[in-house]
């Protein structure tokens, strides 16, 4: 089964993806991989959703909000960021912005002359850096293979550096038995003590949100969508209770359930 995650070889996507399958394949952004997978194209995707230092990534929120898929595993890895080059005499340093923004004390402390390129993944950066003697990557070690020098090594600014990543499936594989799972609210309406209506259908029923999320709905200004993780399947009587306030609260909106699904880590 072939698992659609960001590329190219050797970001921190793909070493997630290949808890899931070894047969990995690429797409440039977040957006092409919900794409392919809502289309049918592929069985299984693998994107990051949020990080312990930046938090949510959020070209993921909003192409899985505007997608038709199901969530079926959360994998949580440890990001640990080297700096890759040909020399230490480098002007550039690329990497995905994440990355970068990650690694920012570090880089202002010991580079604080050198342009911050931003590029569509880690594996991108390193890929320049193997290019052009000028640039150097932030990567997995790893990716150093024999043409670039691990300059330094753990440059992220906390050692507790981790990457959340979703599984996505097929819409018909959305599951309700798991630990957690994960619901998209549009309540298309904008009036005091409409957070905490939401808010207050989980905690009466003693439910912890692991995070919840605003983001723009794209119809009007200030008109927001919500991500909510919370930590109990969709199986559960207290869980259908909360989504049943949920609902009337998103009358004139929408409600859509990723679904349920566990959580596994992986370590590199």
């Amino acid at each position: 089964m072939q698992v659609v995650t960001l590329g190219p070889e050797g970001t921190y996507s793909h070493r997630a993806a290949r808890a899931v399958d070894e047969d990995v394949v690429f797409r440039e952004s977040v957006s092409g991989i919900v794409d392919a997978v809502d289309s049918g194209a592929y069985e299984r995707g693998v994107v990051p959703i949020e990080n312990s230092i930046e938090g949510s990534v959020t070209e993921t929120l909003d192409a899985i909000a505007n997608a038709d898929i199901a969530v079926i595993q959360e994998i949580v890895t440890p990001i640990r960021h080297a700096l890759l080059a040909q020399s230490a005499n480098f002007d550039t340093v690329a990497s995905h912005s994440q990355a970068l923004a990650q690694c920012r004390s570090f880089l202002e402390r010991e580079y604080p002359d050198a342009e911050l390129e931003p590029v569509t993944s880690t594996a991108r950066g390193v890929e320049y850096a193997r290019e052009d003697p000028t640039v150097a990557g932030i990567g997995h070690p790893d990716n150093a293979g024999d043409d670039l020098t691990v300059i330094a090594e753990d440059i992220q600014d906390r050692s507790s550096n981790a990457t959340r990543f979703l599984v996505i499936a097929p819409v018909e594989e959305r599951a309700e038995g798991g630990g957690k799972s994960t619901i998209v609210v549009y309540p298309n309406a904008n009036y005091p003590g409409l957070l905490l209506e939401l808010l207050e259908a989980f905690a009466e029923r003693d439910i912890n949100l692991s995070r919840i999320e605003s983001r723009p709905s794209g119809n009007r200004l200030g008109d927001y969508l919500f991500h909510i993780d919370f930590d109990a399947g969709l199986y559960e009587d207290r869980a259908k209770e909360a989504l049943e306030d949920i609902e009337e609260i998103a009358e004139n909106g929408w409600v859509k359930r990723l679904g349920s699904y566990d959580k596994r880590h992986v370590l590199y």
